[in-house]
């Protein structure tokens, strides 16, 4: 049974910073490409941030590029999503997602397996 688990949301003020991983288990993930999407409130869940299996590639939204940094530890089959600089607009729930291979990192519907998500509130 394939099980991602993401962690690290919280409560944090406009311009500070979150960590947020997702520890697979019942899949090793070290071939396949990995992302993170988003869901606000009475919004559809968007594209965030992916990684190719090595880690050699990654992908961002134009909302999150330079601030937002995908990551992978292949050896923890664990990736991580570093946030800085975060905005109000960031709110959201977070979720980790296992890419089919072949499929596009940017459409969630390439993506085959899905965390629970973890939640992020950023204060004004």
């Amino acid at each position: 049974q394939v099980q991602l688990v993401e962690s690290g949301g919280g409560l944090v003020q406009a311009g500070g910073s979150l960590r947020l991983s997702c520890a697979a288990s019942g899949l090793t993930v070290t071939s396949r490409g990995m992302g993170w999407f988003r869901q606000a409130p009475g919004k559809e869940r968007e594209f965030v941030a992916a990684i190719s299996w090595s880690g050699g590639s990654t992908y961002y939204a134009d909302s999150v590029k330079g601030r937002f940094t995908i990551s992978r530890d292949n050896a923890k089959n664990t990736v991580y999503l570093q946030m800085n600089s975060l905005k109000p607009e960031d709110t959201a729930v977070y979720n980790c997602a296992v890419r089919t291979p072949g499929g596009s990192y940017y459409d969630r519907s390439a993506y085959a397996y899905w965390g629970q998500g973890t939640q992020v509130t950023v204060s004004s």
